[in-house]
């Protein structure tokens, strides 16, 4: 009915003259949709007019209306904000009964409602329901999910005063972004002992994020009717059927201007001013900011990524001054010295790369990248492979230390059984037909049904499903394999002695560089393609497996993901770091893939330099297109989503509508970030030996990584539903598992991909040369081939030059030896001194490792003794208000014998707490 009454059209006319709205907008705006609705349709007239009128009046609507979080009576706050669009089909009156039984749900519930009209909208199509939770609401959810509010300030004197702070101060953030809110002894919410916490507004006293997270919970477990025999519910179900198109909390403001209303925080301006902007990339994260405003996951997330950043800092130093000492002392490598003379290197014949089409080559063609190899290959990159296998554990001990500072510092403590018992999946509610005792609790809850038979068929189809794509992962490993091999025969019989002694390129560009290079860049574009498509797959087997709760949904995604992505991005790696070059036999017996290709050689100076160059394309690769990713493409959405509104005055593009013109952040948005930063942290570790300078691209990319997830995750997404979470969860172990691994790695690596045990061996069992130990060590490292014992299929084409012998990598009897093509004794030598190496380095290590993670404890003293005294306070004040209230409810009655004893009990319990 029109709130005017019969002046229907009289209202249109004096809505026109308005000119200001200040003083009616409170009314004007109820008044659009339903007079406006009344227009007579078959008036072509009233319909200009109409919408003359109706456009006048958008314009001068009073911005409480739009840019506000605040449903239109200004007082109660928009918590969370439905969105649909109404379908006039068969379909469309499906879905509205869904949303109508929804809404009344909600009503029911104790959530208040108010609806934006779609003539409202700037696209005129889409509904938007606003949803607040009043204070009765917000208490009761806050008791069941057991939030902690503030009981008492924190009377405990601050830590002492860091002895750098004035060093450190250009890196600092103001006080009251750093810590939005004081210091409180925290207790689980209670609606009977209200008086006990420190309510000063109902209205403020819960948080924003702390608001949508329980709404959230609301809206996850009401139903909304019963279709084929079965209850259904939560909004998940209804977004999936589009019932409704999105669903999602309010920013509170712009980010690059502060709400006009007083009321409104701002914090999400402020978060961009001191952290989103990349002019920032130098301070420190305001990470309780965040907390507050997304929540603790989120605000976890950013804590290990600050971490991690800065633990890198001391990483790249280290493995910068490793490099630079292989740049100052490339000149001085006897091994690239006798490649590259003209006297040892060019008079050393070696044989043909491939069969047939391959000349012999002069050693001297791979001088270039023999002096580069001494970059990565000498005596540092030892030293940097045990001081990354001490780094990596002194950054997981130091880790957990902070970890255990924000769990006490964000009332986290003890929170994983609330996490597991609380929060169970909508999906798995759904399921659930079969009751069963819950030997904990002794109480009587629905479980999902499972018959052994249909459990061991969806085992088993998951596990064949994640077996098939690993073996599609391997499968494209071995084509790119059979590229290399077919391309670096190509490569071969073209660069072979054709480089141009005045051309660099040509000089350093060698069949082994070439094919690697171009493997490595096809390699990335395989690893994107599967990525893509796995990640699906993932979450198909994972939604089938129906897990109980968020927590355990995410850790058997991210097992899947995780074994996926290892196979994925490290398996070109460990084909060059171990395998490449092993098993190429030699001229009288090479080994051939499929009985066509011939296996690959190494460079005459190892390996290493090609597992250098496989690593840093696709490390590199993998990060450059991360980050076109995260910041560019949601950035494109946006920015077409929104390019018909922001020609629109401001006062028309509500704040709702800005916000549902944006991108979806997801309960998977903080599961990719973690994924990418594990995957980069197995690339600084486990390959390190081989690229020193890994984990300094991993701190440029880290700052940028910083800057860009706060960016995107301020300007370019909805603000996501707060959520809590104590740790890292299951990235922790994975973790904990790759640091173990990546001491195994980097022993083989220096062992078996460097050239350095070799040359250790000749410097101190095999060297002729006293005045220089290394001489002669390249002529030792190559043995002698008859060209007369070629088969068919490897002999060269061509022999200009005529030659009988050929040298190649091994270590094997000339053939004028009586153990023709055996392997000598050097050989088992070399091949004992790595094994020796292994073990000892590997020995080393761990010990070092134990023994650091040993001393240093998991939790900082003064956190337990923090955590102990607010324990003890709190308990304290508890049994101080049972006390009284006990004492208030006896005070008119006549003191009996059992009161007595109650009151002595319940002073026991205040003298036990003190105790203990």
């Amino acid at each position: 009915m029109n709130p005017f009454g019969h002046r229907e059209h009289e209202t249109l006319i004096e809505m026109s003259a308005t000119t200001d709205g200040e003083e009616a907008n409170g009314t004007l705006y109820e008044i659009n949709s339903n007079a406006d609705s009344e227009l007579p349709g078959n008036s072509e007239k009233w319909r200009k007019h109409g919408l003359f009128l109706k456009s006048r009046l958008r314009i001068d609507k009073h911005h409480q209306s739009k840019d506000s979080v605040f449903f239109r009576d200004g007082i109660r706050r928009i918590d969370f904000v439905l969105s649909y669009i109404d379908e006039p089909v068969k379909e469309g009156d499906k879905k509205a009964e869904r949303r109508k039984e929804f809404e009344i749900n909600l009503e029911k519930s104790g959530l208040e409602l108010e609806t934006e009209d779609k003539k409202e909208s700037e696209n005129g199509k889409t509904y938007f329901v606003k949803i607040h939770a009043p204070w009765e609401v917000l208490s009761t959810y806050a008791e069941v999910l057991n939030i902690k509010v503030p009981i008492k300030e924190n009377d405990i004197p601050p830590p002492m005063e860091n002895p750098l702070h004035f060093v450190l101060k250009p890196f600092r953030l103001p006080e009251n972004v750093m810590h939005p809110e004081p210091d409180y002894f925290t207790a689980p919410f209670s609606k009977q002992k209200q008086e006990l916490f420190l309510i000063e507004d109902e209205n403020s006293f819960f948080s924003p994020a702390t608001r949508n997270r329980i709404v959230y919970y609301i809206l996850s477990r009401c139903h909304y009717g019963t279709e084929e025999g079965k209850k259904k519910f939560g909004i998940k179900r209804l977004l999936n059927n589009a019932t409704y198109t999105a669903a999602y909390p309010l920013h509170d403001c712009q980010y690059w201007k502060k709400a006009r209303d007083e009321k409104c925080e701002s914090e999400r301006f402020t978060l961009y001013m001191q952290w989103a902007r990349f002019a920032q990339f130098y301070k420190e994260q305001p990470l309780d900011l965040i907390r507050k405003y997304y929540g603790e996951k989120i605000g976890i997330y950013f804590a290990w990524l600050g971490f991690y950043t800065e633990m890198l800092f001391l990483a790249a130093i280290v493995g910068l001054i490793c490099f630079l000492y292989g740049l100052i002392t490339m000149d001085d490598s006897n091994s690239s010295k006798q490649i590259c003379d003209p006297e040892i290197g060019g008079q050393i014949i070696m044989c043909p790369l491939c069969d047939k089409r391959c000349e012999f080559w002069r050693l001297n063609t791979t001088c270039e990248p023999s002096r580069y190899s001494h970059l990565f290959d000498n005596v540092a990159t030892l030293f940097f492979a045990i001081f990354m296998g001490i780094w990596v554990t002194l950054f997981l001990e130091f880790w957990k230390r902070r970890q255990a500072r924000l769990e006490y510092e964000w009332d986290l403590v003890d929170f994983e059984e609330e996490q597991q018992q609380l929060q169970l999946r909508p999906e798995y509610e759904a399921k659930c037909t079969k009751r069963k005792k819950n030997p904990v609790t002794q109480e009587i809850e629905l479980v999902v049904k499972r018959s052994k038979v249909n459990l061991l068929s969806k085992l088993f189809l998951c596990w064949m499903s994640i077996v098939f794509w690993i073996s599609l992962i391997i499968a494209s490993m071995i084509a790119v394999i059979v590229y290399r091999l077919a391309v670096y025969a190509a490569f071969a019989s073209i660069m072979e002695n054709n480089q141009l002694e005045d051309n660099p390129i040509s000089s350093l560009l060698t069949p082994q560089l070439a094919t690697s290079v171009t493997a490595s860049c096809l390699n990335f574009v395989i690893i994107m393609i599967l990525n893509f498509l796995y990640e699906r797959v993932a979450i198909w087997i994972t939604d089938m497996e129906i897990p109980r709760t968020h927590l355990e949904y995410e850790n058997r995604l991210t097992m899947k993901m995780f074994l996926f992505q290892f196979v994925n991005y490290y398996s070109s790696c460990f084909y060059v770091a171990f395998f490449k070059g092993k098993f190429a036999g030699f001229p009288a017996d090479y080994t051939y893939m499929f009985n066509k290709w011939r296996n690959e050689e190494c460079d005459p100076a190892g390996c290493l330099i090609e597992l250098t160059t496989q690593l840093t394309i696709v490390m590199a690769g993998k990060q450059i297109w991360g980050n076109i990713q995260e910041a560019i493409v949601p950035w494109i959405w946006n920015w077409w989503g929104r390019r018909k509104a922001r020609n629109n005055p401001e006062n028309l593009y509500s704040r709702w509508e800005q916000d549902y013109d944006m991108q979806t952040f997801g309960g998977l948005g903080l599961f990719y970030e973690y994924l990418e930063m594990v995957i980069q942290f197995g690339f600084i570790t486990l390959f390190v030996a081989s690229f020193p300078l890994a984990p300094l691209l991993a701190l440029l990319n880290n700052i940028l990584e910083i800057r860009v997830d706060s960016w995107k995750l301020t300007t370019q997404f909805r603000r996501p539903v707060a959520s809590k979470a104590h740790s890292i969860g299951v990235w922790q172990e994975i973790l904990n598992g790759m640091a173990i691994l990546s001491v195994v790695t980097n022993a083989f690596i220096v062992a078996f991909t460097s050239d350095m045990i070799p040359r250790l061996v000749y410097y101190y069992a095999y060297s002729e040369y006293e005045h220089s130990l290394m001489d002669g060590y390249i002529s030792s490292s190559l043995s002698i081939f008859n060209v007369s014992d070629f088969k068919e299929k490897s002999m060269p084409n061509e022999n200009p030059m005529n030659i009988t012998l050929c040298r190649y990598r091994d270590y094997r009897y000339p053939p004028d030896h009586e153990r023709k093509y055996m392997h000598t004794m050097q050989f088992w030598h070399v091949l004992a001194a790595k094994m020796a190496f292994i073990i000892i380095m590997e020995h080393v290590v761990f010990i070092v490792k134990f023994f650091v993670a040993w001393l240093i404890p998991d939790v900082p003293s003064e956190v337990k003794a923090r955590v102990k005294r607010e324990k003890y306070l709190t308990q304290k004040i508890l049994h101080e208000y049972e006390l009284y209230k006990l004492k208030e409810k006896l005070s008119g009655r006549q003191y009996c014998e059992d009161a007595e004893k109650q009151v002595i009990a319940t002073e026991g319990k205040v003298q036990l707490s003190e105790a203990m």
